[in-house]
């Protein structure tokens, strides 16, 4: 590390002279937002789904991107010439800026990390144990740079050999920290609609054609979930991941399932051909 570069406010420079100061309110009070997103061999993938999901959240935390769509599309390329990786993830960080009182928004900095990333097949096979934790996200809608409680609850999930947190609201499920969940049941596909992140990989696998299968947004409870005969999670890294387990106990056969199988293909060939 420290050979990368990062994008500081039109500047490329080496990570480790990539700087902000201590008033950021980042920094201060934890104010700002971002998105993120990966390049396969070279190529941002969907990523002008991520452009729109981080110019509205920018819009909704009050904060000014100062780039046009093009200008921010030009930042992110200038990025990735300079250096060089064909697979890797791309943080795109807008924070509260430069406050005088620590308390009002000022003008934003403008942040892009670029960190090599390999998607690895066999974690699909290996699959995920989820932890179920009260626990509703303020904002839902918008990615800002809170993640607390995710955080927070890294070694309780440890302790229960869980491999990520499901968070649900007195037993309506919602999301994982860093990914939306799906059930199946029926032949039926479920993912929530009320106060989550609209995953962009979520949003691809709402268009997906699966013969005799119906795919929709629809809430569900922790009780759906553990009688579902599949569950998976879809993130930008992991992009289909089933889920084995909740809270220990099995989840339909504790593997794999078909239909989880189907859909991972389709997304798979979605992201080669894009």
């Amino acid at each position: 590390m420290g050979n990368t570069y990062t994008y500081i406010n039109g500047q490329l420079l080496l990570e480790n002279d990539a700087k902000l100061l201590v008033t950021d309110l980042a920094l201060q009070r934890g104010y700002g937002i971002f998105d993120f997103l990966k390049t396969v061999n070279g190529k941002p993938i969907f990523i002008e789904d991520y452009f729109n999901r981080f110019f509205n959240s920018a819009a909704e935390m009050q904060l000014e991107v100062g780039l046009d769509r093009t200008d921010l599309y030009q930042a992110v390329n200038a990025l990735l010439e300079k250096n060089n990786i064909a697979n890797s993830g791309l943080k795109i960080i807008l924070t509260g800026g430069y406050s005088e009182d620590g308390y009002q928004i000022t003008k934003p900095n403008l942040i892009i990390v670029q960190t090599p990333f390999e998607y690895h097949a066999a974690s699909f096979d290996k699959g995920l144990n989820l932890l179920s934790h009260n626990y509703q996200r303020q904002l839902p809608f918008v990615k800002t740079i809170d993640y607390l409680q995710a955080i927070r609850l890294q070694p309780l999930l440890k302790l229960k050999q869980a491999d990520d947190l499901l968070y649900h609201h007195h037993g309506e499920v919602r999301e994982c920290p860093r990914a939306n969940i799906f059930i199946i049941k029926d032949q039926q596909v479920l993912t929530p609609i009320s106060d989550i992140l609209r995953g962009i990989t979520r949003g691809k696998i709402l268009g997906i054609h699966l013969d005799g299968v119906e795919i929709k947004e629809q809430d569900f409870t922790l009780d759906d979930l553990a009688n579902a005969d599949e569950a998976f999670i879809s993130s930008s890294t992991k992009n289909i991941l089933p889920v084995l387990s909740l809270d220990g106990k099995p989840i339909g056969k504790g593997k794999p399932g078909k239909i989880t199988t189907a859909l991972n293909e389709k997304l798979l060939q979605m992201i080669k051909n894009y």
